[in-house]
């Protein structure tokens, strides 16, 4: 699944915005919608080794949204702050592996995980 793919044009452009979305997402919420949102269009139309990462990267916010509702309940109990830190912290390290499979153009390793 690490096989290094260079067919057709330049088209991780836009799976690269879903991941910079997403990490600017830690500060304006909003981004990440439209991140996930450009994820489902283009995922039908890539190829399929930009395919996994547009998976991953849909997985990413939900996951993300399920950290972030139960860190938001939980703070009323102080133990809810080190879940939403840890949610910080797990979305730049799927963000920037992700980045980082991206930019060698291989199939993300592990589309379907739930941590890193």
């Amino acid at each position: 699944m690490s096989e290094i793919v260079n067919e057709g044009p330049a088209t991780e452009g836009t799976a690269k915005i879903v991941y910079i979305l997403y990490m600017v997402g830690i500060l304006f919420g909003i981004t990440g919608i439209v991140g996930v949102v450009m994820a489902y269009i283009n995922k039908d139309d890539a190829p399929d080794w930009l395919k996994s990462h547009y998976q991953f990267q849909i997985r990413t916010f939900w996951i993300g949204a399920l950290f972030l509702f139960i860190g938001s309940i939980l703070s009323l109990i102080l133990v809810g702050w080190f879940v939403l830190m840890f949610w910080v912290v797990w979305l730049i390290v799927r963000c920037v592996k992700g980045m980082k499979s991206l930019e060698a153009r291989v199939v993300h390793p592990n589309p379907t995980g739930w941590f890193f």
